[in-house]
């Protein structure tokens, strides 16, 4: 919660500690000032060990159901508010990425949508924020999407690279599958461990939807051996592969 500041208060806390908060509250955006009243720092401790790729006072603490009323509350603000946030890169706080990938979620044009996709992906620098991405309009889109998917996965931005999987799992494993989606993710090499999970999670999904596209990636060893490895181990923990497979796959390991 914000600290609510006044002239009583200020008689029991240190004067420069007042005009210190003050300071900070009159440089928040709106928009971060409705995040601190969802603020829970134990949450954000929490969090912070979840996500190592950025600092603790990089979170606020805010618990995901709370999102869903803040989206709420800030279709109340200007739109020109709503736009620079949206413009104004990169944002400060962890949570401000997530409120962000859930106003792209929202989308519902396909052009604005993947405008506001591109513009934001340098600035994604987490899983949290790269795996809570799923709109809609995408899925409903995505033949139209699909060079986009192979344009991210050769990007050399980490999470760039995760998105162009992560969508690629998400939208292309069922109905609308090819064994060649995994020619691409299969040749991707990086010292990157969200970018070698991503790939390792990709082809577990891809083992339990599309065993028989699937599974002669994993018999060739055409994924670097740290994934590859991953990837079996993976598909082995999922309750959707059989125990005769599994255990094919377990032999299948690089020792």
């Amino acid at each position: 919660m914000l600290i609510m500041i006044t002239r009583k208060s200020c008689f029991r806390y240190n004067i420069d500690i007042c005009i210190f908060i003050i300071y900070i509250l009159n440089n928040m955006t709106q928009i971060q000032k409705i995040l601190f009243e969802y603020q829970d720092k134990k949450y954000a401790d929490f969090s912070a060990k979840l996500v190592p790729t950025l600092p603790r006072e990089a979170f606020i603490g805010v618990r995901s159901p709370s999102y869903k009323l803040i989206l709420r509350r800030i279709k109340d603000l200007p739109a020109a508010e709503l736009q620079t946030f949206l413009q104004t890169l990169p944002h400060k706080y962890h949570e401000e990425n997530s409120l962000h990938i859930a106003l792209i979620n929202k989308m519902k044009n396909y052009d604005e949508c993947l405008a506001e996709l591109e513009h934001f992906l340098p600035y994604i620098n987490s899983w949290a924020v790269s795996d809570a991405l799923n709109p809609a309009v995408l899925k409903k889109n995505r033949q139209q999407l699909r060079p986009k998917l192979e344009q991210w996965m050769r990007d050399e931005a980490p999470f760039t690279k995760r998105v162009g999987m992560l969508l690629l799992m998400k939208y292309f494993l069922d109905d609308d599958f090819k064994p060649e989606y995994l020619e691409l993710p299969s040749k991707i090499r990086s010292e990157e461990y969200y970018v070698n999970m991503m790939t390792a999670w990709l082809f577990a999904e891809a083992l339990v939807k599309q065993w028989d596209a699937t599974l002669p990636f994993i018999q060739d060893k055409k994924l670097d051996p740290w994934t590859h490895n991953k990837a079996i181990q993976k598909a082995c923990e999922s309750f959707r592969v059989s125990p005769e497979k599994k255990e094919y796959l377990k032999q299948l390991k690089v020792k």
